[in-house]
């Protein structure tokens, strides 16, 4: 085993109640196994990251599920500094959903990008309500061919499980779409439930929430494949 850590930066505010962030730890220790390396975690609650001071040095960063986060801000202002520092970034659920808010506001320039959960009536929400709420399902997904995640779990269809209630507003799914970041999962109705960012090492962020698996004692292979790109 290697024994300098691999260390994991996840953007979110720790609750225990919240069953992805007991599941979180856990999917990065059997990664870790499976790798034949150590890693280390550090929660960074997003007020912390709201502040001037320089964010913290890690080899990857993981946004995660429970938002809305106290501070909107601080979640984005890390998420932006993955994807344009190159550093390998994974995102779930809540993290999905401000991943596609910090690339609107700073890729496209949509400075009123938003999440309809956090500014409800207001701006223009990229993330919405979903027309059928994904609160404690499990769901079949499609995944893109050479795609990352396809990669990942060397199969074309998968089932994951989910606990959200807002995803990405179709009215802004072309413009979205087209560039950079682009769709590499749907669900049965043909809607986006994953994306990826090309020319990155590695940046990709899932609606479903892969980590669950952990709980049961398997290991998601995308966790894996995100912990192999941060020891990179």
């Amino acid at each position: 085993m290697n024994d300098a850590p691999v260390s994991v930066g996840l953007i979110g505010d720790y609750d225990a109640g919240v069953t992805a962030h007991r599941a979180i730890p856990r999917a990065l220790q059997l990664a870790a196994q499976q790798l034949n390396i150590a890693v280390s975690i550090q929660w960074l609650p997003t007020q912390q990251l709201d502040a001037p001071a320089d964010l913290p040095r890690v080899d990857g960063w993981w946004c995660v599920p429970a938002s809305p986060y106290r501070s909107m801000s601080g979640a984005l202002r890390a998420i932006r500094h993955a994807r344009e520092g190159a550093h390998p970034f994974l995102g779930t659920c809540g993290g999905f959903q401000h991943a596609i808010v910090e690339y609107a506001r700073n890729v496209l320039g949509w400075s009123d990008a938003t999440h309809a959960e956090e500014d409800p009536g207001t701006g223009r929400a990229v993330i919405a309500a979903l027309q059928c709420s994904l609160v404690e399902v499990q769901r079949t997904v499609r995944l893109a061919p050479r795609s990352r995640l396809a990669a990942a779990y060397r199969t074309d269809h998968i089932t994951e499980g989910y606990h959200c209630s807002f995803g990405l507003n179709p009215e802004f799914q072309s413009a979205l779409m087209d560039g950079p970041l682009h769709a590499t999962a749907w669900d049965d109705n043909g809607e986006i439930r994953a994306v990826e960012l090309d020319a990155h090492p590695f940046f990709v962020a899932t609606l479903f929430q892969p980590e669950r698996a952990a709980l049961s004692g398997h290991c998601p292979p995308l966790v894996t494949s995100f912990l192999a790109a941060c020891r990179s």
